[in-house]
């Protein structure tokens, strides 16, 4: 047993992913930590919630009750507070010094391992490199005969969604059958993905190996220093046990390793947070130093002595509906929802990192566009390019069917 966190007076909750579930009939809510600090996750009764939104690090156990009912009219039983506060410590998803070890025993152990093991492996997709050839060879073969009788695409880069295969399958397939051609005359890829947990990191690097089934990914690791060096070693990697349990890159890498037939090639992940603050119009991407110090470390050290660089951009679309905390989407919101995605692929199209972004702000992103950051960073990372739009697709979201995820895959040359 965990001693009793009465020695945290003020208990803070961590950043954690907190969703609403169903637990025997009832309303609850489900508690997981990015960072797998502990490897558990926790289901409470729905009404403990406004108990959580509490532990702010203002409040001691008792402020924390007395708040409750005043805020909220709730009376929790004498001691429920505690057990909640003592079972969030129990599994570091408290910010104190036993959470701080634990975070730093497990980068230890990330550095310390040869590769990032593939997380979602045996889980999303089949762990065994013969089953999963025949998933993405099946999703190949069903590609429509229009696409797949054009020939691969010659170019620079790939938009590829990061949603689950069994609904973004054939938009996978679409997108890089077309840039079969492009996978396998690579000999640098660079990954930028979405960080779902950035807590402000604009750019969270690793100098540790992506595996997939097939086997080991290489990491450009000199890339990586000269790329820390430029905008800071401590901010550069700070966030970097993120990279453990972040699927944008992985779902992207496994694709490009299976288009490789297996074979390696040096990768470059790149996990890209939120640009959130920028919506306000207080400032703009293209004016944030640290951004543009990276993008010129980027360019100078990745297409030095000619080589065939390729940039994935890893990224969803819309996010829409009851299961994103808005109203249920009908076909006209369908529709509503298209035309959005349709102006933000024709600014990709035309290679304008400004007209996209400017989109997205128009509307302060409330289709909730989970690849802002890496589709951003991309355009401006390649400058005069064109792209094509390969694949689109509205992935269901809930089980009635009224919440949406929109994907897309485009190429460009």
């Amino acid at each position: 047993m965990i001693e009793p966190t009465v020695n945290y007076p003020h208990p803070k909750l961590r950043p954690i992913d907190i969703q609403p579930t169903i637990q025997r009939g009832q309303p609850a809510l489900l508690l997981r930590d990015p960072l797998q600090l502990s490897g558990n996750y926790m289901v409470l009764p729905h009404e403990l919630g406004p108990a959580l939104a509490l532990l702010d690090g203002t409040l001691d156990l008792s402020s924390l009750q007395r708040a409750a009912m005043a805020d909220y009219g709730l009376v929790y039983p004498d001691g429920l507070v505690q057990q909640l506060v003592d079972a969030l410590d129990e599994n570091f998803m408290l910010e104190n010094a036993r959470s701080a070890e634990a975070h730093d025993r497990a980068l230890a152990a990330y550095r310390a391992a040869p590769f990032r093991p593939p997380s979602m492996a045996g889980q999303s997709y089949p762990a065994e490199p013969a089953g999963l050839r025949r998933l993405f060879d099946r999703y190949l073969g069903q590609v429509n005969g229009a696409s797949r009788s054009a020939p691969p695409l010659a170019g620079r880069a790939v938009i590829s969604p990061h949603i689950d295969y069994h609904r973004g399958g054939p938009v996978y397939a679409a997108v890089w059958q077309q840039a079969a051609a492009m996978a396998q005359a690579a000999d640098l890829v660079i990954l930028l993905g979405t960080d779902h947990y950035s807590l402000g990191d604009r750019l969270t690097l690793t100098r540790q190996n992506y595996a997939t089934p097939y086997g080991v990914l290489p990491t450009d690791t000199a890339i990586v220093d000269a790329l820390a060096a430029a905008i800071g070693p401590e901010r550069a990697l700070r966030g970097e046990l993120r990279h453990r349990g972040e699927h944008s890159l992985e779902l992207v890498a496994t694709w490009l390793h299976h288009m490789r037939a297996g074979r390696p090639v040096a990768l470059l992940p790149i996990l890209t947070g939120s640009f959130a603050d920028f919506l306000d119009g207080s400032g703009e991407p293209a004016g944030d130093r640290m951004l543009t110090a990276f993008l010129a470390a980027l360019k100078q050290q990745a297409w030095s002595a000619g080589r065939q660089v390729l940039v994935v951009a890893s990224g969803d679309l819309s996010h829409v509906g009851p299961a994103f905390g808005g109203p249920k989407i009908d076909a006209a919101g369908r529709a509503r929802i298209r035309a959005a995605d349709d102006e933000l692929m024709q600014q990709m199209a035309a290679g304008s990192a400004e007209g996209f972004f400017a989109a997205i702000r128009r509307e302060q992103d409330r289709n909730n566009v989970c690849g802002v950051s890496p589709f951003y960073l991309m355009l401006k990372l390649l400058g005069d390019v064109e792209g094509q739009l390969i694949s689109y697709d509205q992935c269901p979201a809930d089980q009635r069917n009224t919440s949406l995820v929109s994907v897309c895959g485009m190429v460009f040359g």
